[in-house]
């Protein structure tokens, strides 16, 4: 397959504009124009090819639009956005879905841009999750579209959870179902309970929204041994389920603590520098 690489064909043009029109525009314009002249580069025809960038993708099947992404991914040209653009607009996930058994991570963060919340998608994003493959950034968009349609997905996350498989990711997703579910509550406590640092499973009491938990929040913010970050979890745990902890704790020598008051004095520092 003979890739035209759009993006190449655009840069060639733009600079020679810039170079005529380089007093015309400031630095910050250049950023409104450039996506500007990109667009109307869409509809420019190509010489060489008889036809517009957008028309090139528009007489491509389903299939061959596919194709060509995967080809400009293999063989490193840049993908314009043209041809993303067509394949969104037609919204056929169906022949998008091989990409996400692909183990370049590249390839499956396209995949996944353009198939985003169809469910027909949702058995290849959960089986990437048990088989914890490709990298964290892919695995926790994955769950964020899961946990966006958790009600649907409901009977999935529990039985992947109860064979003990990606039991994280799936009480993520399971801390975001709207309808109460007993059986949710309970896995969500469990966890709780049973977790040295119970940061991420207060989030997910939090997300839950039932305000049985309080009891168990309360008690797990006084004991004195959590660090910095725990505290703050549960802090905002308690108070998203409508409960308070006023009392003052001293985490001064706190590493987590020292370095987020470090990287506050820092950024507060450079501010002030762009300021004066």
């Amino acid at each position: 397959m003979k890739l035209i690489d759009f993006d190449g064909l655009f840069d060639e043009k733009l600079a020679q504009y810039m170079s005529e029109n380089k007093n015309k525009y400031n630095e910050k314009q250049w950023e409104d124009v450039i996506p500007k002249l990109y667009k109307k580069f869409g509809d420019t025809r190509i010489a060489k090819i008889g036809c517009t960038p957008k028309e090139y993708y528009a007489r491509m099947t389903d299939t061959e639009l596919v194709e060509t992404l995967s080809a400009h991914l293999k063989e490193d040209v840049p993908v314009p956005d043209f041809l993303c653009n067509e394949i969104e607009a037609r919204g056929e996930a169906e022949t998008l879905l091989p990409l996400l058994e692909s183990d370049d991570t590249q390839t499956v963060s396209y995949a996944v841009n353009l198939i985003g919340d169809n469910a027909r998608a949702f058995d290849a994003y959960f089986k990437i999750l048990i088989e914890n493959r490709l990298d964290e950034e892919i695995r926790s968009d994955l769950a964020d579209i899961l946990r966006s349609r958790a009600d649907e997905v409901k009977a999935t996350a529990l039985e992947t959870y109860k064979k003990g498989k990606a039991q994280t990711y799936m009480l993520e997703i399971l801390s975001r179902v709207v309808c109460p579910d007993e059986e949710i509550y309970t896995l969500l406590m469990n966890a709780f309970h049973n977790s040295d640092d119970s940061s991420v499973y207060a989030g997910y009491l939090a997300a839950y929204g039932d305000e049985r938990a309080l009891p168990a929040l309360l008690r797990r913010i006084e004991d004195r041994s959590i660090g910095f970050v725990e505290f703050q979890e549960l802090k905002y745990a308690i108070e998203a389920l409508g409960g308070e902890y006023k009392e003052p704790r001293d985490f001064t020598a706190d590493k987590d603590y020292l370095a987020i008051e470090a990287a506050s004095i820092k950024a507060a520092s450079e501010d002030e520098n762009l300021r004066s």
